[in-house]
């Protein structure tokens, strides 16, 4: 067996659902990452959201060596004790009475839009099944999740589709108050659409959405896969809408880069997964649940946070003054360090031009549509290391012009 790999194996061996970059990054330390030439880059994109600590964080290494010498995997047929205390502590900082764990945030959604069904269903005699979602939502590439997810590009070619699922324009109450009906199961949405252009809801929209929800008995589900995890700046994003939702998803920053997925739901809103209507294999696996507590654990240091805020008013302002001396875009939108600067008229279809000139000076960032640059690196980063890829980016936009 060969053990020289290249850009081109991916070609040869990976299914080509994927274009990644030619760049191989062989380790990471903090905000900071290197490819096989020991080039650092400044890592703007977190593995989209995910590694909300960087890369090589101590306690999560240190939580991944303990718990690696202890028990790696038992199934669901046995419970553990890193699961346990994780739950635990979701419902202790959350509202959240319930947990269910799995791998992925795809697969949370997926938990949670079953609940709604079953929810729907059984409360009803089968009429109360009609799932509203928003168009330029996203979540998940399971079939379901593509489908309640208001994006297109994700269904076709998959037909034939599940049914049952409206989408509506975002942010838009008076379209959410004409859907509503006795037959909705569920209203989904996103704090922040992240994929689709990190656009955050309106503080009416979600308010409506909650009193509709309570009014036609329908569940209110947030999708906090992108915002959670202290990423707006809070633990949660829903903690600053003065909303609480029935059931909230949550992945990526969870396991700060270890797979793992939670559906989080009030005591009435879980009973409808009774015993056996759901499952999975690895969900509440021992060496996810352990790292993830050691994540959690830092995520609500007042200190963190506190770096959430102070970041995000240094990256708001470095953007701006980039997009004031180039033209290339404006003025960034979002919440804490989840943020998205959308392209001028004249830039419009070119965000991967902006990507791919960033990488050439050593910072890595992402899109949100060929329209939208986006932005969500670790929240511990550093001033300087804020300050420095914000250099970089700035030489990448003065390179492009």
């Amino acid at each position: 067996m060969s053990t020289s790999v290249t850009r081109q194996t991916f070609d040869q061996v990976m299914v080509p659902n994927y274009n990644p970059a030619e760049i191989i990054p062989v380790r990471g330390q903090g905000s900071r990452w290197w490819d096989r030439d020991n080039r650092d880059y400044l890592d703007f994109a977190g593995g989209i959201a995910v590694c909300v600590l960087g890369h090589a964080h101590p306690a999560m290494v240190q939580a991944l060596h303990e718990q690696s010498q202890k028990l790696w995997h038992l199934s669901n047929v046995l419970t553990n004790e890193p699961a346990l205390k994780l739950a635990q502590r979701l419902t202790e900082l959350t509202f959240a009475d319930r947990v269910f764990f799995c791998n992925s945030g795809a697969e949370a959604n997926e938990a949670a839009f079953k609940l709604a069904r079953r929810y729907g269903n059984t409360s009803s005699g089968g009429r109360k099944n009609k799932i509203i979602s928003f168009f330029n939502a996203f979540h998940g590439r399971t079939l379901f999740t593509v489908c309640v997810g208001g994006q297109a590009k994700y269904t076709q070619g998959f037909e034939p589709l599940p049914g049952g699922i409206q989408h509506l324009p975002f942010n838009d109450v008076a379209a959410l108050e004409a859907a509503m009906s006795d037959e909705v199961c569920a209203v989904v949405l996103e704090p922040v659409q992240g994929e689709g252009g990190v656009l955050p809801a309106t503080r009416e929209f979600v308010r409506a959405a909650r009193a509709l929800c309570d009014k036609h008995k329908a569940l209110l589900i947030f999708d906090e896969v992108q915002t959670g995890n202290a990423r707006s700046g809070t633990l949660y994003a829903y903690q600053q809408y003065g909303v609480q939702p029935d059931v909230l998803t949550t992945a990526k920053g969870l396991g700060g880069g270890f797979p793992i997925g939670a559906m989080l739901a009030t005591e009435a809103a879980a009973q409808a997964l009774a015993f056996g209507t759901h499952g999975s294999t690895y969900g509440g696996n021992p060496l996810a649940c352990a790292v993830a507590g050691a994540v959690l654990e830092e995520l609500v240091k007042p200190e963190l946070l506190a770096n959430v805020q102070a970041r995000s008013q240094q990256l708001r302002e470095g953007l701006t003054q980039i997009g004031e001396r180039y033209g290339q875009f404006s003025a960034p939108r979002g919440m804490g360090l989840l943020l998205g600067a959308p392209l001028t008229d004249s830039w419009k279809g070119r965000a991967k031009d902006i990507v791919n000139a960033g990488l050439k000076q050593g910072v890595w960032l992402l899109v949100a549509g060929p329209d939208v640059l986006r932005f969500a690196p670790a929240l511990n980063i550093s001033a300087a290391d804020m300050a420095e890829g914000l250099a970089r980016l700035d030489r990448a936009c003065a390179a492009l012009k």
